[in-house]
Order: structure tokens, then C-alpha cells, then sequence
């Protein structure tokens, strides 16, 4: 049974090796019509255009959440109310990520898409009546939600740069770095326009004002809106890979059988436990950087209005960052050397807070979280890209399953943070998040030693 699973593993490494070495040999008969002609027009999409519309609906959809999300502690502070709520979230986003692979896989991933940004649109209006009657529910829901918007995005988007690299002869991986390049270099920079529009639209500086809060979150609803219209723009796309899990058949005892073997079957192979590591350190330094770095760092030095600039910042540089290791991404080597100057960056800053950093007034005292935002921001987008380009390329017959399991670890991961946040120090959650670092970055590099030690003895 064992030397079954190591074989098909292999198999599977020796596929995607071979691929990455030698897209030439891409079929394309998908530029063939029913009568034996060649019919570009009719076959080859304009796939950039669904790009372009993707990241545009997730930055219209995320700037209004991502800045809510940032205001919660503040603006809905009765028991905790804010941070109860996300941390319930969190928990529901995991739980369900565990099922969303077959979600999405029955409903399309456009369908999905659309379907997603309904929790997203709740959230935001239950926040103009935020009660525990409102926000649990909504969170609850949310969860749901969000672990089918995320997956569809995944799943979308590894199906239109493969479509787009057969139907126009070019490297897969080298699309794959590019439209993900592309995608989360528009997605990071709703932090920075959510930020600068929360700011603007509350520039007194008081979070908690009646008026203005309700001001900001209708232009959010609105904000929410039209990127759920533009998800309506997509191209539907046919998301099954070549292989894909078998669907379930009627009676209700094989359709759970089917749901659990898609839920376990991606833990069943060794690439995927090699990954996990990394997965979920990308949730905990989101987590700290939300929970953590703002309220530790940022705001004894900034103040309270400086957390919005400090996350502008932030958002600034992951989305530049995004872009550009978008763009050098070509293959599986090129994924190796991002990731790890990535995390060089990130525990440069852990130690730096860890070991070294001290509050201090003066010009330098406020440069210094800023200079730690933009580290962290460059080592989210490294994380981002390459951890979504990976995995279109490891996981080609299960990609919904593949980024469930994405979403399963870094909410799990998140949800810890914000539930353990009240009841740790700043020292030890820096202690763990070395130690998260140290532990991906090994498996990490073990998977990537695999991988070529596979490629070259198929080789040889």
C-alpha cells in the first residue's frame, strides 16, 4: 500500500518536472474545429481580460473588508464584540474550507466567485447595526462564504493561465508567475486605497463617530456591489483537471464517502504535507501583522491614527512586490530562490523585534515601523504569488483541492492568533513565529530537493 502511494507520488513529481522542462509538447488539438481546421478565434479566449477583471472585483470587493476588518477593535469594542467576531469567522472559514474543493467543484468556479462576495456584502451591512445578533450569524456565514470565493479564485485562476499557455504556445509556469503576479498585486493594494479612503472619510480620527462610520460603510456596500457585478464579467471556464477526483454517485452513503476522499485525498500525498508547514506560517504572519504588529508596534509609536498609514504602507510594497515576483516567476527553481529571500526578509524583522528594537522617539522612532511594514508587506507578496503558483503547478488534477487545503491552514492559523492574541506576549508570539519560519523553510526546501531529485532521474 505504501509503495503504491510513494509511486504514484513520484509519478505525479515526474509529471510536473517534465512539463515545466518541456511545454513544446503541449497538446494542441484544443485549436482544432469539428471539421479539421485551425479556429483560433472560436478557442482561444481573451484570457488576460478575465485576469484583469478578477483582481479589479477582488480589489473593489476587499478594499471595503479589508479596512472593516482593520476597524473592528476599534469601532465595535462592547465585549470584544470586533474581535470575537473575526475570530469566529476565522474558525467557520476554516471549517468549511474543509468541504469548499466540492462546493466549487459543483458549482463552477465563476459561480462560486459570485456567489462568495454575498458573505462579504453582509458583513459590511450587519457592521451600520453591529450587534451579537448580527455579526455572529453574518461571521458564521462568512466562513462559508469566503472558503468558496478563495477556492474559485484559485481554481479560476490556474485555469486561465493553462488555457492561456496551450493556446498560445508559452511556458506554463512562466504564465502561471505572471497572471498570479498580476492578481495579488491589485489584490494588495486594498490595503492601501481601503486605508487611505477609511482615513479620509474619518479624519477627525475618531473610529467610533456615528456618522462618519456609517458614511464609510455605505460607500463600502457600494464598493461591494460593483465588484460583484464586475464578477459577472467572467468567462466561464471548465475547472476539471485531466484526471480530476471521481464525482459522487446518488445514494447518500457514497456521496459522503466521495466528500470525505476529496477532503483527506490531497493529505494522502507527501508533496502536500511538505507544503503545509509554509501554508500555515503565511496565516500567522497575516495574523501577526493584523493583530500583533499593529497594536505592539505601530500604534505606542504612531498612535492610533498611524495604523492606517502604517498599513497603507504596508499594502504599498505587498503589492508592488506581488507584481515583480510575479513577473520572475518561471518555474519551480525560480519559486525556491523568491521564497526563501521572502522569508530572509520576514525573519530579518522578527529578530529585529525580537532581539534589538526598542520604542524611541524622534524621527527615526516613527520611521521604524514603517521601514517593518514594508518588510513584512514584500514577505506577504512573496507568499502570496509563489504559494498560489506552486501549487497550480504541483497539484494539476485536484487544483480545488489543492487550494482548500491553502485556505484550511491559513485560516486555522489565523484563528489562533486571534483567539491566543489577548493571552500572549509580544516575546512569544515572536518566539513562535521564528520557529514557524525555521520549520517551513526546511520542509520547504526538502520538498523542492524532491522534486529536482525526481526530475533529474527521469532524466538520467
Amino acid at each position: 500500500m505504501i509503495l503504491v502511494s510513494e509511486c504514484r507520488i513520484e509519478e505525479n513529481c515526474v509529471s510536473v518536472a517534465m512539463e515545466s522542462l518541456d511545454e513544446s509538447r503541449e497538446d494542441v488539438g484544443l485549436l482544432i474545429n469539428n471539421n479539421g481546421d485551425l479556429d483560433l478565434e472560436s478557442t482561444k479566449k481573451n484570457h488576460t481580460r478575465d485576469v484583469h477583471i478578477l483582481s479589479c472585483a477582488f480589489l473593489l470587493v476587499f478594499l471595503a473588508y479589508g479596512a472593516a476588518q482593520n476597524l473592528q477593535s476599534t469601532i465595535n469594542t462592547e465585549e470584544n464584540l470586533g474581535t470575537t467576531s473575526l475570530g469566529i469567522l476565522y474558525v467557520s472559514f476554516t471549517v468549511f474550507s474543509f468541504v469548499a474543493s466540492s462546493v466549487v467543484r459543483s458549482l463552477g468556479s465563476k459561480n462560486a466567485l459570485i456567489l462568495g462576495t454575498t458573505g462579504y456584502w453582509l458583513f459590511i451591512a450587519a457592521n451600520l447595526k453591529p450587534s451579537w445578533y448580527t455579526m455572529v450569524p453574518v461571521a458564521l456565514y462568512l466562513g462559508f462564504a469566503a472558503s468558496i470565493i478563495w477556492v474559485g479564485q484559485g481554481t479560476y485562476l490556474t485555469s486561465t493561465a493553462r488555457s492561456h499557455s496551450k493556446d498560445y504556445q508559452l511556458h506554463e509556469g512562466t504564465i502561471l508567475g505572471n497572471f498570479n503576479g498580476e492578481f495579488w498585486g491589485i489584490f494588495a493594494s486594498h490595503q492601501l486605497v481601503g486605508n487611505l479612503l477609511s482615513l479620509a472619510l474619518l479624519r477627525d480620527g475618531k473610529e467610533g463617530n456615528a456618522n462618519g462610520t456609517t458614511l464609510l460603510f455605505v460607500v463600502f456596500l457600494g464598493s461591494m456591489t460593483l465588484g460583484t457585478i464586475l464578477m459577472c464579467f467572467l468567462s466561464k471556464r471548465n475547472d476539471k483537471g485531466e484526471e480530476g477526483p471521481p464525482k459522487p454517485s446518488g445514494s447518500f452513503y457514497s456521496s459522503l464517502v466521495s466528500l470525505s476522499k476529496l477532503v483527506i485525498a490531497p493529505l494522502a500525498d507527501k508533496r502536500m504535507l511538505l507544503i503545509i508547514p509554509l501554508i500555515a506560517y503565511s496565516g500567522l504572519q497575516q495574523a501577526f501583522v493584523w493583530a500583533e504588529f499593529t497594536k505592539y508596534i505601530v500604534e505606542p509609536a504612531l498612535g492610533v491614527s498611524g495604523v492606517g498609514g502604517s498599513m497603507a504602507v504596508y499594502g504599498a510594497f505587498d503589492a508592488i512586490c506581488s507584481l515583480t515576483a510575479g513577473r520572475v516567476t518561471s518555474g519551480l527553481s525560480s519559486i525556491t530562490m523568491i521564497v526563501v529571500g521572502g522569508l530572509f526578509i520576514q525573519v530579518v524583522v522578527l529578530l529585529w523585534l525580537l532581539l534589538l528594537y526598542s520604542l524611541t522617539s524622534g524621527l527615526m522612532g516613527s520611521m521604524y515601523p514603517l521601514i517593518m511594514a514594508a518588510m513584512l508587506g514584500i514577505g506577504d507578496g512573496v507568499l502570496n504569488t509563489q504559494l498560489s503558483a506552486l501549487l497550480g503547478m504541483l497539484f494539476k488534477h485536484d487544483t480545488e483541492g489543492a487550494f482548500a487545503q491553502l485556505k484550511v491552514w491559513q485560516c486555522a492559523a489565523i484563528a489562533v492568533v486571534f483567539f491566543l492574541s489577548p493571552h500572549i506576549t509580544l516575546h512569544t508570539m515572536l518566539v513562535v513565529m521564528v520557529a514557524a519560519i525555521c520549520i517551513s523553510v526546511a520542509s520547504f526546501l526538502f520538498l523542492m530537493l524532491q522534486v529536482e531529485k525526481v526530475l533529474f532521474s527521469s532524466i538520467s
